[in-house]
């Protein structure tokens, strides 16, 4: 989607806001003994409190919420009756229709006891999408940003998932111009339009480049069990820069 005027900007804001503070919301109760049921049932109650209706839901029928996935498992994993254990590596993804406009977030958490390897993972994974969302800019090309993520994971040691994309946002969860790599395609010619709202979202590796389906028929995990994080923003490309929609 390019956003056409003030009052799109404005819906995108708020929906971005509200899965945001819903995110941060998951991630502060999360602790052992909690289930991850438990942890949907917190974010869907934030996210129709404010009218708005669960991204995968609507567009897929996931059955759930929002994603969480319990490590080895990275992504699309069913909220159920698991319990959070100490140590354990999750992640949460909220995405949201309001208004008809849809936003997009996601983090991985390593809850304590953490070991150096899956702290220092967890920070990379950060730098990784910051790394990316910093070569936005209106008119580059759009492989810029998986050039600069894929600079990052080379330059400290770590792989890219190459079958999980980020991905055009706005009018619905998955929305033109549709994939867009985290790693670099040199013949992706496309250029960044001014105004293009978009999502950045690496899967930040220890040697996985790829996943795979669980049996669900949802769930992802990479084929050796490498430990796996995702970080994800929500953003609009402008003159000054790249507007992080999903800032909390």
């Amino acid at each position: 989607m390019i956003i056409e005027n003030d009052e799109q900007l404005a819906k995108l804001r708020r929906v971005g806001s509200l899965v945001a503070r819903t995110l941060a919301a998951m991630g502060e109760a999360l602790e052992p003994g909690i289930t991850t049921r438990e942890l949907d049932e917190i974010g869907r109650a934030l996210l129709e409190r404010e009218g708005a209706r669960s991204a995968p839901e609507l567009s897929y029928d996931f059955p759930g919420a929002t994603c969480i996935s319990v490590g080895p498992d990275c992504a699309h994993g069913i909220p159920d009756d698991r319990k959070v254990q100490p140590g354990d590596l999750i992640n949460i993804d909220v995405s949201a229709e309001l208004d008809g406009f849809f936003g997009d977030t996601g983090a991985s958490f390593a809850v304590p006891p953490v070991t150096p390897e899956i702290e220092r993972l967890c920070r990379d994974g950060r730098k990784a999408m910051w790394a990316g969302i910093r070569a936005v800019k209106p008119g580059a090309r759009l492989n810029g940003i998986g050039k600069a993520i894929d600079g990052f994971a080379r330059k400290n040691g770590y792989s890219l998932v190459r079958n999980l994309a980020s991905h055009g946002i706005g009018r619905s969860l998955h929305d033109e111009p549709g994939e867009i790599p985290t790693w670099y395609e040199a013949g992706d010619r496309r250029r960044i339009p001014e105004g293009l709202v978009f999502t950045i979202e690496p899967f930040l590796s220890l040697g996985a480049d790829w996943v795979e389906e669980r049996d669900d028929g949802w769930t992802l995990r990479p084929p050796r069990d490498q430990p796996t994080v995702q970080y994800e923003h929500t953003l609009v490309a402008t003159r000054r820069g790249p507007l992080i929609l999903t800032a909390a």
